[in-house]
């Protein structure tokens, strides 16, 4: 590092007074800094000169932003913000400061955070979450499902206009034909409006809930988590390996908090009637039709039927 006097003997140098010189010219005649001027003209060239370091950031940060490489490798000093001068009368005297202001991408990349922070999910695909949605891409991409869209469409714009309702969705229909991607887009679009939701991959939920056995601390955060949320989606319900424990305490305890309180959607390969025989047999205890019932009681008469008929995307691009 240079010393104090070394930095002063340098300073002496004509080349470097030239090379000052030079860039304070430049600040001067740049259209940002005529602006500044014309705006306040009480600015003269002592009180810019007092100021270079501010303008020289102040015109870097634009210049910059101009050519902007996207928020991941922003050049400037603080990631995501550009700096903004403003000049205030101090004791008859004008003063420039400096204030960071966030970008355009910056304010979008926390809105899209603040949405993700809304949404959990268990066991889900994060693609199915985390694509770019369109209504007109998700109507127009398979003709069959058109009514069923329509209906979800319609649930949306009810929730935004209306409110939260108790009751939630059935959809169901054959494999891939874009239930999960339904139900993650309706989440993604009442997150934006400010509802928390999560959505749950059964098969494999129903099978950690062994291991969540031992750890009753994490078993009660999840299902506290599933009775609060506004929004719970129980995808692919159904296609689990059910036993009683699951069935009558976890579920059975979920669904009877939520029912009358808040909204429960579901996606599934079944129809109701189907779902219920599901229901109604584990591998432990084999057929209980009543077991079944009661909890088809917490979620029937809660629930707008929706069948989803189209082909199976998978696999599709």
């Amino acid at each position: 590092m240079e010393s104090l006097g070394e930095l002063l003997q340098q300073m002496k140098n004509p080349s470097f007074r030239r090379q000052s010189q030079a860039i304070e010219d430049e600040l001067f005649s740049h259209p940002l800094i005529k602006e500044l001027r014309t705006l306040y003209p009480e600015l003269d060239d002592s009180k810019l000169r007092l100021n270079l370091s501010r303008l020289y950031q102040y015109v870097g940060d634009k210049r910059n932003c101009d050519n902007c490489p996207g928020l991941a490798n922003c050049p400037n000093d603080f990631q995501g913000h550009f700096s903004k001068l403003d000049v205030q009368m101090v004791n008859g005297s004008a003063e420039i400061y400096e204030r960071k202001a966030p970008c355009s991408l910056h304010l979008t990349k926390q809105h899209d955070d603040q949405v993700k922070k809304r949404i959990r999910s268990f066991y889900v695909d994060e693609r199915a979450l985390n694509e770019g949605y369109k209504e007109v891409e998700i109507m127009g991409k398979d003709r069959l499902r058109a009514p069923a869209v329509q209906q979800v469409f319609h649930y949306i714009r009810e929730t935004k206009e209306n409110g939260l309702s108790t009751r939630g969705l059935y959809l169901y229909g054959s494999f891939g034909t874009g239930k999960t991607f339904l139900m993650s887009y309706m989440l993604h679009e009442l997150a934006i409006a400010g509802l928390t939701g999560v959505i749950v991959y059964m098969p494999d939920f129903v099978e950690d809930l062994k291991s969540l056995m031992m750890d009753n601390v994490k078993l009660k955060e999840s299902t506290e988590m599933m009775k609060n949320c506004d929004l719970l989606i129980f995808d692919d319900i159904g296609a689990e390996n059910l036993n009683p424990w699951a069935r009558d305490h976890i579920m059975g305890s979920i669904l009877n908090y939520r029912m009358n309180r808040k909204p429960t959607f579901y996606t599934s390969n079944y129809t109701l009637e189907g779902l219920e025989k599901h229901l109604s047999f584990t591998n432990k205890d084999g057929e209980e039709g009543n077991k079944g019932q009661r909890l088809m009681d917490r979620i029937s008469p809660f629930v707008d039927v929706v069948n989803l008929h189209g082909e199976n995307q998978r696999g599709k691009h």
